[in-house]
């Protein structure tokens, strides 16, 4: 099989994380619960994990790093906990329904900054959407449609300026570009993808103190004779047995980030989405969402979709994501043939990103994603190129 699915969850991993989580299933008792030797490897265990994130992003409190099952655990418990109905909040078309699912049943009022025909944020349109009841902006750092990655600094300037809360999606650029803790006010980010962390682990990072309305309660091992759930840290989000096996193998997935360090995956990552994107640009019948200016130089059609006045949110990389179509097959149809034509993994349908496919106008055909993993080899990208040709032009 050439995996080519790395944006849903990553299969290869470095070795040492599927270790690590068979020692914890033989040797991890329940964290936070006693004091003999099995609860207390546990408990130093799940505080590493806390201390390699947070070393990773850049924050001086681990304690402040939250363990939950996903991302999109994270992002109800962040929404639902913080977003009132009174609310106004901005959000963008770009983002996933973890993002949207619970922001409508927030019942906040809502609006969204659009995009460019290359799914570029136009980012001057944010502060006209504010008013005096906006309390969040609430976006992805990088789309797992497109690969474009949001220039996020800019918005945080905005929302400081307001004082806007900013909640960051880090789903798809955590442990694949770098990511700091200036970026926003509040992380949620998966364990299973860019960290190399197993499925079922996932978490958020709080920068700052919030009163966030529970929505999880019962026992943390700690003050069981209060009546309420503790509003520290972490224990405030941490209701019953954590999953400590997968925390450790996350740690493990962590750690290898952290030492074979961010800007050389990020590297190697560009490499293989640049090789893969030059092979298949000129296919005819072909159709490519997205902007690759970053990785192939800017030219005369950067401007293309751009409304005038406009600034469009751009950064100097993406991630090692490449979304297309095949004219005359649906993306179901171009991934079934991959797949029993050419053994390659890939992801078709609408991504879980509706907005963004109805701006792009893919709602009836959708796409498919190639995305692609540090482990990845160069000649899985030659295979994958060879095998769109094949396709495309027979």
């Amino acid at each position: 099989m050439i995996y080519f699915d790395n944006s849903a969850t990553t299969i290869t991993k470095p070795p040492e994380v599927a270790e690590a989580v068979t020692y914890a299933l033989n040797n991890f008792g329940n964290a936070g619960r006693s004091f003999y030797g099995a609860v207390l490897t546990a408990n130093r265990e799940i505080y590493n994990t806390r201390a390699e994130i947070a070393k990773m992003i850049g924050h001086e409190e681990p304690l402040n790093v939250i363990f939950t099952s996903s991302a999109t655990e994270s992002l109800n418990l962040v929404i639902g906990g913080l977003v009132k109905k009174s609310d106004s909040v901005v959000t963008t078309v770009l983002e996933h329904n973890s993002v949207l699912r619970p922001l409508y049943l927030s019942g906040c009022h809502l609006s969204f900054i659009d995009c460019d025909d290359d799914g570029n944020l136009l980012i001057d349109s944010f502060e006209k959407l504010l008013k005096p009841s906006t309390r969040f902006l609430i976006c992805g750092h990088g789309s797992n449609v497109s690969g474009n990655i949001t220039a996020v600094q800019k918005l945080k300037d905005i929302c400081k300026a307001y004082n806007i809360t900013m909640i960051l999606d880090i789903a798809q650029t955590f442990g694949t570009v770098p990511v700091d803790i200036g970026m926003a006010d509040i992380f949620c980010f998966t364990g299973h993808k860019g960290l190399f962390g197993p499925q079922g682990t996932g978490g958020i990072i709080v920068n700052g103190s919030y009163d966030f309305k529970p929505l999880k309660t019962g026992g943390a091992g700690v003050n069981s004779f209060d009546i309420f759930q503790s509003k520290s840290m972490p224990d405030f989000f941490e209701v019953g047995t954590l999953n400590s096996h997968g925390i450790y193998g996350l740690q493990k997935g962590v750690k290898f980030i952290n030492e074979t360090g961010i800007t050389v995956i990020h590297e190697k990552e560009t490499q293989l989405v640049r090789l893969f994107y030059e092979g298949i640009k000129g296919i005819r019948r072909l159709k490519i969402y997205g902007d690759f200016s970053s990785i192939e130089g800017r030219g005369e059609s950067q401007d293309d979709g751009q409304a005038e006045g406009q600034e469009i949110s751009t950064t100097d990389s993406r991630l090692p994501i490449v979304s297309f179509n095949v004219e005359g097959l649906t993306s179901a149809e171009l991934s079934e043939t991959l797949w029993t034509g050419y053994s390659i993994a890939s992801r078709p349908g609408s991504h879980c990103a509706p907005l963004l496919h109805k701006r792009f106008d893919t709602v009836d055909c959708g796409m498919v994603r190639f995305s692609f993993s540090y482990f990845n080899t160069f000649d899985e990208i030659e295979k994958g190129v060879s095998a769109v040709k094949e396709i495309a032009t027979r």
